[in-house]
């Protein structure tokens, strides 16, 4: 199982896409609080839609909670500030995939924690400051199940 982990993500739509995402994918969704929103918020409803009993969502008061509580493989940090491509990675049935909030990305002190296995990023022209959470997660999540083998699709 892969591992999806939002740290403190701020916009309730994209949350409940990724929600749907994990739903569809067999991944777990992490939610490292505080959020920037409430979890009964409409907008977070509508997005994941009537995924959200599929959905293995668990929520983290801080990221050294998730590593306490989450038995996982690697954790993959996603920033534009990466060194290696998403793509160039052998992801693994244990991997969890680290993305940072909408405003700003992950923090300098998470960028730099010694539990980060290694720091990647998805290319994009150099114009281009992020893209959305939602199509980083999905763009990211696909490629590591797909290198998986699709486990468990149909």
């Amino acid at each position: 199982m892969l591992h999806v982990v939002l740290y403190r993500p701020e916009i309730p739509p994209n949350t409940g896409n990724a929600m749907r995402l994990c739903a569809n994918t067999g991944t777990a969704l992490h939610l490292i609080h505080p959020l920037g929103f409430s979890l009964d918020e409409a907008r977070l409803k509508r997005a994941g839609l009537d995924y959200r009993h599929w959905a293995d969502v668990r929520n983290h008061d801080s990221l050294d909670d998730f590593v306490a509580t989450t038995d996982f493989d690697r954790l993959w940090g996603f920033s534009q500030h990466g060194q290696r491509s998403y793509s160039d990675v052998d992801y693994g049935p244990g991997d969890a995939l680290l993305f940072g909030p909408e405003s700003d990305g992950l923090p300098g002190d998470v960028l730099a924690w010694e539990r980060i296995d290694g720091l990647l990023r998805i290319p994009m022209l150099p114009r281009a400051r992020s893209l959305n959470l939602a199509n980083a997660v999905a763009i990211v999540v696909y490629e590591a199940w797909g290198r998986l083998g699709f486990p468990g699709g149909v």
